[in-house]
């Protein structure tokens, strides 16, 4: 019986794999990079903007806009000209969501109140430099200027540095 049980012992070790490798995944969405410099900030992902001020969403991924012609939604590059549209001075409205427009009616009615609100604070106007991954992009060289500095002035989040000087008193 001792053998019997010091075999299967034996076998059991035998077939279980010398080397073990765990695997971990994570899937993170992250798109900070891509989303244009008219977008709100403290968005890390975002699918789709919805502008309540013309009842067009924007897909942030695939860079084109969806609109509603005719009898159908069409998608485009470019907005077309009938939409004369501030993207610095409008409302956008996030929305992770596929193909939100056949929902539009919802997000109509949901958003309405967004309709002439120009208090959102756009990624240009981001004093948070992680927008900015590339210190030399031409956003971060405007938003620079802007502060009345340089790269210099600047830690690696945007915030200005600040020298601190040691004054002796007498």
């Amino acid at each position: 019986m001792r053998k019997m049980m010091l075999l299967i012992v034996v076998l059991c070790i035998w077939f279980i794999p010398k080397n073990t490798n765990a695997q971990v995944s994570l899937n993170v969405n992250l798109n900070i990079g891509s989303q244009p410099a008219w977008g709100p900030v403290g968005y890390d992902y975002v699918e789709y903007y919805y502008l309540p001020d013309i009842d067009v969403y924007y897909n942030v991924p695939a860079k084109r806009f969806y609109y509603f012609q005719g009898n159908r939604w069409i998608y485009s590059h470019k907005l077309p000209t009938r939409y004369h549209y501030d993207f610095y001075n409008s409302y956008k409205v996030v929305i992770n969501e596929k193909e939100p427009w056949h929902n539009h009616n919802n997000y109509k009615t949901r958003y309405a109140s967004y309709k002439n609100r120009h208090d959102q604070i756009f990624i240009r106007d981001s004093k948070d430099s992680k927008y900015f991954k590339n210190k030399n992009h031409p956003e971060h060289k405007n938003w620079i200027k802007k502060q009345g500095g340089n790269n210099k002035n600047f830690d690696n989040r945007g915030n200005k540095n600040s020298k601190h000087t040691n004054k002796k008193s007498k």
